[in-house]
């Protein structure tokens, strides 16, 4: 960052009297602050990495104290990002921001994906890596520490063998179809024998049946895995604790068991009976029922958590979740994001795939496409529905889509007005930045925000950034004009 930028963050800092997700400050009046590496860990395993600012004091309402010596502090926290694996390099800057008080910021870069986690090796993996939570730095669970050694070695807990289980377990009339449909679509493959396609495809290892084989054609996996199944409820509300009229705590509520193409039609059987449908007059005066919700979005993203989520023994008690509240739908899944891609990146990019075993046995068995067309094909749908975009979030461990049910007020972009909008001038009254106002929305995607939201307002007139010459700055701010 420039000198100026650095002042302008200090001034927000000593305002706003807080640190951030992507701002942590340190005293350094008299020596270099003990215990940087858990900062450093947190800020380099978190998408877009971070800033470190020394010479604020917390302790005395956010005073800027300045640093003791801006040559012996950048030496000594040089050193201390040494000893991070990988090794951590602080990009600095220096400002004087009062007479003779000196502050420094160090940017720490966010670690490529085939790096993570990044830690303190003299504390380990497990003990010195770190996440970021608001303007803490909380150690990583060892699932979290799991999930990124997944990516690394490709481990494909798909593939896993289930030792109490047998061949015996699995249905014999699904692998009979599936077969069937193998020779048609894989007929190179299906020149195997039965045994050898089954250990080809991940179904069986050495003749034991796996997770994936399981999952896909075992006459009833919950007997192995109670909880890799789906629970589905319907809330009288916006939220999770609103009665309905009965004083009941669930409209509708229940578990939904099965192979995993059983489990995606059922789960849609109970989308269609709890959404709601309109009845409209079509272009030729046909009357045409449009439900709340486009049905090929939902069944997309309920397929997508059923391929894409975590099947480790880390999440096998967690069940994929779908809700349904009064103004939108959630599905969330065991298991963020894998490998490389961003929340960003959904539907621009293909994605790694934590599963292709289940993806690409699904294609025969459902004629799913493991292609690059699921988001996208969300996107268009609830585009073409007239519905607002759906939002993506990925989380410690958890990964959730969300349909909203309100309709766009124009073809293209949200018209200042409606609750949301409101909502975000209301809290601009004061400048607050993306992450700010999406923290309020309870978005964990601040650019899907900036995207969705901020930037109309701003064309619109009602919104001014505090840095206009510089509209992508980190240090962006948003005011209510």
């Amino acid at each position: 960052m420039t000198e100026l930028e650095l002042k302008h963050l200090t001034n927000e800092i000593c305002n706003q009297k807080c640190e951030k997700q992507t701002i942590e400050i340190k005293k350094a009046a008299k020596g270099t602050p003990e215990r940087l590496y858990d900062t450093f860990s947190s800020f380099a395993n978190q998408t877009g990495g971070g800033i470190i600012i020394f010479g604020i004091d917390e302790k005395n309402n956010y005073d800027v104290c300045g640093v003791y010596d801006v040559q012996a502090l950048q030496v000594q926290v040089t050193n201390a990002a040494g000893q991070m694996e990988p090794v951590v390099r602080p990009v600095f800057t220096v400002t004087e921001y009062e007479k003779g008080k000196m502050v420094v910021s160090a940017e720490i870069t966010e670690c490529d994906p085939e790096n993570k986690p990044c830690f303190y090796k003299a504390a380990g993996r497990i003990r010195g890596s770190y996440v970021r939570v608001g303007e803490a730095d909380i150690p990583m669970t060892e699932y979290e520490v799991y999930s990124y050694e997944v990516y690394k070695r490709k481990i494909r807990d798909e593939l896993r063998p289930v030792a109490r289980a047998t061949q015996d377990d699995f249905n014999r009339d699904l692998l009979n179809g599936y077969f069937s449909k193998l020779r048609l679509e894989k007929p190179q493959l299906a020149k195997h024998s039965e045994d050898r396609i089954m250990q080809l495809q991940g179904l069986t290892d050495n003749g034991i049946p796996t997770v994936a084989g399981l999952m896909l054609f075992s006459d009833y996996p919950q007997a192995f895995f109670p909880q890799m199944s789906i629970t589905a409820m319907v809330v009288d509300g916006t939220q999770i604790g609103n009665l309905g009229k009965a004083g009941e705590r669930f409209v509708d509520n229940k578990r939904l068991e099965g192979t995993i193409p059983q489990m995606l039609e059922d789960a849609l059987v109970f989308v269609r009976r709890n959404i709601k449908n309109a009845v409209i007059i079509d272009e030729n005066g046909k009357r045409v029922d449009r439900p709340e919700y486009p049905i090929v979005a939902i069944r997309e993203i309920i397929l997508n958590a059923l391929i894409h989520r975590d099947y480790s023994v880390h999440t096998e008690d967690s069940p994929i979740r779908i809700i349904l509240f009064s103004d939108r739908l959630v599905v969330e899944n065991p298991g963020g994001l894998y490998g490389r891609l961003t929340v960003n990146d959904l539907g621009k990019i293909p994605a790694d795939t934590r599963n292709p075993f289940i993806a690409g046995n699904l294609e025969v068995l459902i004629n799913t496409e493991n292609r690059f067309s699921g988001i996208p094909t969300v996107y268009e749908e609830m585009a073409n529905a007239g519905l607002q975009p759906p939002v993506f979030e990925s989380f410690r461990g958890n990964f959730k889509v969300t349909l909203y049910n309100e309709r766009k007020k124009t073809a293209d972009v949200s018209v200042p007005g409606s609750k949301i909008e409101d909502r975000i001038l209301q809290f601009c009254e004061i400048p607050k930045s993306k992450e700010e106002i999406a923290a309020i929305l309870h978005i964990n995607t601040p650019y899907y925000v900036v995207t969705k939201y901020l930037k109309p307002l701003v064309e619109a007139g009602l919104l001014a950034m505090t840095i206009p010459e510089k509209p992508k700055s980190k240090y962006q701010k948003y005011y209510k004009i």
